[in-house]
């Protein structure tokens, strides 16, 4: 079934938030599919903000991977694959080792890595709006469905 979450605006992000990581459980891998702009990685901040990460969140695109720590001290990663040209730029860093940790990897740009993606994979798309506003929409199959979004 498909589910969905509207940001009215930025002032809605942390709302937004705490809807979207009620709705998701406890998927451990979120990949976002969007354009450039769409807000990745501000709607990641506020996720990590929910999750009483107290690091500044800022997008991996250089460095890849970006480790923050929950209030409840778990590790969070956040992937950026915008500027990666081979799946073996992506297992180098040791993807895999990340992905099934059991920590929550949030990933950007994930079709550039797509064959890497465990069939687990919670697959969200973000769509900009007319009025800017943006819908999160994904299906909550169990994170197993194979269409990207």
């Amino acid at each position: 079934m498909k589910q969905e979450v509207t940001i009215r605006d930025i002032s809605d992000l942390g709302r937004a938030a705490e809807e979207f990581l009620q709705k998701t459980g406890d998927s451990r891998i979120i990949a976002f599919f969007a354009p450039m702009g769409a807000g990745k990685t501000t709607f990641t901040a506020a996720i990590c903000s929910c999750l009483g990460v107290r690091d500044a969140v800022c997008s991996p695109t250089f460095t890849i991977v970006n480790e923050y720590r929950t209030a409840a001290g778990e590790p969070l990663y956040h992937f950026d694959f915008y500027r990666i040209n081979k799946l073996s730029e992506a297992i180098d860093i040791g993807l895999d080792d990340y992905l099934y940790s059991g920590a929550l990897c949030i990933i950007e740009w994930p079709e550039n890595i797509g064959e890497l993606l465990p069939e687990e994979t919670l697959r969200v798309s973000i769509s900009v709006n007319p009025d800017m506003s943006r819908t999160i929409s994904w299906d909550d199959g169990n994170g197993n469905s194979r269409d990207q979004a």
